[in-house]
C-alpha cells in the first residue's frame, strides 16, 4: 500500500485540522525534464499559471502564494513542514515526504530527491500539499 517505510509512518503523521494551515492538491499534466531539475506548468486559484519545480538536493520546499491561504498569517506564525503526498500511477502506492518550509517564491520550488525520480518516470499525476 505504501511506497516504502518512511511513507507508511508519514502518511499516519499528516495532521488533520485545525493543524494544517494550508492544504492544495494540484494536478500535474505534463512533466518537463531538465538536467538536474523537473518543471510543470499548473493553475492556482486565480487561473493563472505558476510554474512548479523539483529538484533534488537537501529536502524543503519554497511555497508559492498564490497557491496557499496559509492560516494564522497575520500573527506571523513561522511555517515549519509541508508533507508532500502521491498516489503511484501504476501500483496504486502511497508516496509521502516531510519537508521543511525554507521560505516564499514567484514559483513552487520543491526540493526532495526520490520525488525528482518519480516525477521524470510519470508515476504521479496530483501532488498534495499539507503545510503546517
Amino acid at each position: 500500500m505504501f511506497f516504502d517505510a518512511i511513507s507508511e509512518v508519514l502518511f499516519h503523521e499528516i495532521p488533520k485540522s485545525p493543524l494544517v494551515r494550508s492544504q492544495v492538491l494540484l494536478n500535474i499534466d505534463r512533466f518537463e525534464i531538465g538536467q538536474s531539475y523537473v518543471t510543470a506548468k499548473i493553475l492556482n486559484r486565480f487561473a493563472e499559471n505558476v510554474m512548479v519545480n523539483i529538484q533534488g538536493g537537501r529536502p524543503g520546499i519554497e511555497l508559492q502564494e498564490s497557491l496557499f491561504k496559509i492560516k494564522d498569517a497575520e500573527n506571523q506564525i513561522p511555517l515549519q513542514f509541508a508533507y508532500l503526498k502521491a498516489n503511484l500511477i501504476e501500483t496504486g502506492k502511497i508516496f509521502v515526504r516531510k519537508v521543511p518550509v525554507v521560505g516564499l517564491r514567484d514559483w513552487l520550488l520543491i526540493y526532495e530527491d526520490t520525488l525528482v525520480e518519480l516525477s521524470v518516470k510519470d508515476a504521479y499525476d496530483e501532488l498534495e500539499i499539507v503545510v503546517v
